[in-house]
This record gives C-alpha cells, sequence and structure tokens, in this order.
C-alpha cells in the first residue's frame, strides 16, 4: 500500500514538473513572439514617420527646384566673374555653363527622379548614414552631418537637462504635497495660476530679457559663455550657469504650474482609492501611504514621464534657443529647414525616432517589473 503511494506521488511530481516545463515553453514562446511583432511594429511606424519628413523637408520635390536655381544662379555669377570666359562667344559660354551646372546638380543627385531620391534619403537616415550637410558647417568647418549634431548637442543637453529635470521633479514633489493639502491656499494658488502655461516658454524669456538684461542689466542678452570665453574652467562654469538662469527660469514659468496641477490631481485621484484609506484606518503614517499606496501604482505613469523627457531633449527648443541665442540642436534645426539642409534635418528626425521607440519598446518591459498587474504579452489580459 505504501508503495502504492510512494509511486502515486512520484507520478504526481513528475506531472507537477512537465506542466511547470510546459508552462515555461509556453512563456518564453509568447514572450518571443511578442518582442518580435512589437519591434517590427516599432520599425514600421519609425519609417513611416521618417518617408514622411522626407516628403516634407523637400515639399514633394519642390526643394529640388529651389536648388536647381541656386545652382544656376551660382554657376552663371561665377563664370560671369571669370575674364577669360568671357572673351569666349556666347554659344561657348553657355555650353560651359550648362556642364558646370549638370556637373553640381549630379553631385547633389539632382540628375535623378525625386521619387527615387526620396528612397535613397530614407535608406540613408534608417542606417544612420547621414553624410554630409547641403548647406551648414560645423565651426571646424566640417560638412559632416554628425559632426555638426554632435558639436550642438551638448549644449542642448546642459541648458534642457537642467530646466526639465528641475521642471520635473518640482512638479513631481509639489503635486504629491497639494494632494495632501487639498483645498488649501498653495493648491488654489496653483490652479489658479495654471492657465499661465499656455504661453511657450520663449514669450515669457522675452520679457525676463526685457528686465533683467535691458533694464536691470545683471543677465546677458543670450548666448551660451561671455565673449571672449574665460580662460579657466571654474571661470567657463560660472559664465555659462549665469547664461542658463533666463532660458531655465523661463521654461520654469511655462511649464511648472500645469505639470504641477497635473499630478497633483494624478495624485487626487490615486489618493481616494479604497486601499488608501484602509492604510489610512489602520493608522500609517502619511510618508509610508504615500511611499506604498500612492507612489508606488503610479510608478509606471512616473516612469513613463521620465523618460519621454530624457529624450525630448535631443530635440531642444528652436524659438527659445533662438530667442537667447543659445547654439544648440533646436537653432540648428532652425537654420537647417531655412537652407532646406535635408540631411540634417532627417538626422535630428531619425535619432529620435529611434529613440522614441527604443524607450516605448523598454518601457513595456519595466511596467512588467514595476507593477505586477502588468504581463508582458498578455495583450487584452493584462
Amino acid at each position: 500500500m505504501s508503495q502504492e503511494i510512494l509511486s502515486t506521488i512520484d507520478i504526481d511530481d513528475e506531472s507537477i514538473e512537465a506542466s511547470s516545463r510546459k508552462a515555461r515553453s509556453e512563456a518564453m514562446t509568447r514572450l518571443l513572439r511578442y518582442t518580435l511583432v512589437r519591434i517590427l511594429a516599432l520599425f514600421l511606424t519609425v519609417v513611416a514617420g521618417v518617408y514622411i519628413t522626407v516628403l516634407v523637408a523637400n515639399m514633394g520635390g519642390y526643394v529640388d527646384d529651389i536648388r536647381r536655381g541656386q545652382i544656376r544662379e551660382a554657376v552663371s555669377l561665377e563664370v560671369s566673374l571669370d575674364d577669360q570666359l568671357r572673351r569666349i562667344s556666347p554659344d561657348e559660354r553657355n555650353a560651359i555653363i550648362e556642364k558646370r551646372i549638370a556637373i553640381e546638380e549630379r553631385r547633389y543627385g539632382l540628375d535623378q527622379p525625386f521619387i527615387f531620391r526620396s528612397f535613397r534619403y530614407l535608406s540613408n537616415a534608417l542606417t544612420l548614414n547621414l553624410g554630409f550637410s547641403e548647406g551648414l558647417t560645423s565651426d571646424s568647418g566640417s560638412r559632416r552631418v554628425s559632426n555638426i549634431i554632435l558639436e550642438r548637442l551638448p549644449s542642448t543637453l546642459v541648458l534642457f537637462g537642467t530646466a526639465n529635470l528641475l521642471l520635473f521633479f518640482i512638479s513631481l514633489f509639489s503635486g504629491l504635497n497639494l494632494s495632501r493639502r487639498y483645498g488649501s491656499f498653495f493648491d488654489k494658488f496653483i490652479l489658479a495660476m495654471a492657465p499661465t502655461s499656455a504661453a511657450p516658454g520663449w514669450f515669457y524669456g522675452l520679457f525676463l530679457i526685457l528686465i533683467f538684461s535691458g533694464l536691470l542689466q545683471i543677465l546677458p542678452f543670450g548666448g551660451m559663455v561671455s565673449a571672449p570665453p574665460p580662460e579657466s574652467p571654474f571661470g567657463y562654469a560660472l559664465s555659462l550657469l549665469k547664461h542658463m538662469i533666463l532660458p531655465v527660469t523661463a521654461t520654469l514659468i511655462s511649464a511648472v504650474f500645469i505639470t504641477t496641477y497635473n499630478w497633483r490631481t494624478f495624485f487626487l485621484i490615486y489618493s481616494s482609492e479604497d486601499y488608501v484609506e484602509m492604510a489610512k484606518a489602520k493608522g500609517l503614517p502619511d510618508g509610508m501611504i504615500e511611499r506604498r499606496y500612492v507612489l508606488r501604482p503610479t510608478l509606471p505613469n512616473i516612469i513613463t514621464s521620465f523618460a519621454l523627457l530624457l529624450i525630448t531633449l535631443w530635440l531642444g527648443a528652436i524659438i527659445l534657443e533662438t530667442v537667447f541665442n543659445w547654439p544648440g540642436i533646436g537653432q540648428l534645426y532652425f537654420r537647417a529647414i531655412g537652407v532646406y539642409d535635408t540631411p540634417v534635418i532627417l538626422a535630428n528626425t531619425v535619432v529620435y525616432a529611434y529613440m522614441l521607440a527604443f524607450t516605448v519598446f523598454l518601457l513595456d518591459f519595466i511596467y512588467a517589473l514595476v507593477d505586477p498587474r502588468v504581463r508582458v504579452g498578455e495583450g487584452s489580459k493584462a
């Protein structure tokens, strides 16, 4: 009898182990299938977004006509200023002009239909073969797109990294504090000031420049450092911080009230849940309630907001950087649009698209780690 019981137990253990192996295998298959489908979907989205950017940047091929006109004008002017070419007959001179124009158009790829060039732009952008700029150069004289962007990127990261990180943490903790003091004076003040965020940062920047640079003359009008730049690292850092005060302040004024109001409302919703009321009834400290029952359920939203904030640092702000004459990615993007520099425009777009797609893909797995309610690949069951 005991042998039969032991054999039955062994059989049950084997069936449980087999079921466990089957469940793990199904989970890995489901995870792999979800990962592949997700990567494919995100890649197709990036391809569509970049190709639309190609069409918009070239205005459906109209920019090619503008560039052909610029090439013809430049070549004609160059020939007209050449004393030797002015002595030859008009027919020979026109032949030389047409030949040089054909060479320049071939160099820019304008001898091909726009539809073929658009797919070449798309292929180069997706493979990060950024090539050379068609109208801009770096401070060192390089026309390579990667050098131009890498030269401007640190300036944007310093300014908007500081401004956006301050904005994120100030608004997050202020919103959490307001959710505990619903109806207080400070809460009503934030609520009343929230509509001021309808104006962009550069709008407030103009008034800050007028007051602190024009009238009081205590802060610089713009730029990144003083001219000439200080030679010592400490002096350079002080000059950089002084020049950052106005653009950082303008960014905070334009967004801190509405962002704080959003977080405050978000935390209020979670603070009214039944499990929070139960925790309060148990007499748990406010700090523990916020950490365990308010912040933890909202962690996916906080992580999402923080991750998207980090990748938007790449873009900078076109008008704000122009107003403060800040040599960053935003100002570079503005100049690239002005001279129809498609490679630089595409470089900014495709790098941001890849960063956004990677962040969205990574967030799916982070949600599963921080929130037990989320299961990767479960679809409607999540």
